[in-house]
């Protein structure tokens, strides 16, 4: 078990499961070309089935050697969907998973570190992009409301109904065709339209972008300080045990000093209880 278990979390290991999902991601894209299956179509399934089998077995070791550990890592969980989607039968009623295969490639977050850095920081960062979310749609209510009510009876096709407005102020957010295609017809008819469309774009094009853009960096700046403070946590470790290796190590040349010098004030007593014999006997 333990060779085993040494095997899985070596460097080389990592690197040639990077390569062979890497391999893997080229050959699902070559899958979508119609003349290269009509050359190659036969060896490209060969070679998936192959590398699927590899994985399959990696995933059955991580399993034999973590057990039931291996289900309380969220990344080990992710390969095991991963993996276990493709085996699927993409026929019939599963033929949409046939597309899912593709999901293989982000097994490339879980074996690159900082790839599955970022992705943590984009998770942790999901509670406070909770709470501009919420004043997004907050504002999106507002305005769709307001342009339904100010611009609908004369362009229902944009601003008809509360969701067309909603969809219209979307793809304005998105500064998509917003001007030629939307806001100066509008303004033929509203001239002071332009009021209601760029406080808007300011709030959430360029505001609320902002707000997220600062929410994932200061969760990936937390994320990173993470990583130092552990870095600095294990340095600190190692030292604090060298420390106490070294301070053993001197109680126990301590130890063996005193031991040294007491053997030779042992020896000195009986060279002199030996001379003071010698003496009496020549006396």
């Amino acid at each position: 078990m333990q060779p085993l278990r040494a095997l899985l979390a070596s460097r080389r290991t990592e690197q040639v499961i990077t390569v062979l999902i890497v391999i893997n991601a080229i050959i699902l894209g070559l899958e979508t070309s119609d003349t290269v299956m009509a050359s190659w179509g036969s060896w490209l399934l060969w070679a998936d089935r192959i590398l699927l089998t590899v994985f399959v077995i990696e995933i059955a070791a991580r399993l034999v050697v973590h057990r039931l550990a291996f289900f309380r890592d969220p990344w080990s969980l992710f390969d095991f969907v991963v993996v276990g989607v493709a085996l699927v039968p993409a026929t019939g009623a599963f033929s949409v998973l046939r597309a899912l295969r593709v999901l293989r490639v982000l097994r490339l977050i879980t074996v690159a570190p900082s790839l599955k850095r970022v992705v943590s920081a984009l998770i942790s960062a999901l509670p406070g992009m909770g709470a501009i979310v919420m004043l997004l749609a907050l504002v999106f209510y507002v305005s769709s409301v307001m342009a339904t009510m100010l611009f609908g009876e004369s362009f229902p096709q944009w601003f008809g109904s509360l969701g067309a407005s909603a969809y219209s102020l979307f793809q304005i957010m998105t500064l998509e065709s917003w001007s030629m295609g939307i806001v100066r017809p509008v303004m033929e008819v509203y001239p002071y339209a332009w009021a209601f469309f760029v406080p808007f774009i300011l709030a959430t094009a360029f505001t609320m972008l902002n707000l997220f853009i600062g929410v994932v960096v200061s969760a990936m700046q937390e994320e990173h300080d993470d990583l130092l403070k552990a870095d600095h946590e294990e340095v600190e470790a190692h030292l604090r045990q060298a420390a106490a290796e070294r301070e053993q190590a001197r109680v126990e040349s301590s130890a063996e000093a005193r031991a040294m010098t007491n053997e030779l004030k042992a020896m000195r007593a009986e060279m002199a209880d030996l001379r003071r014999l010698l003496a009496d006997r020549a006396g």
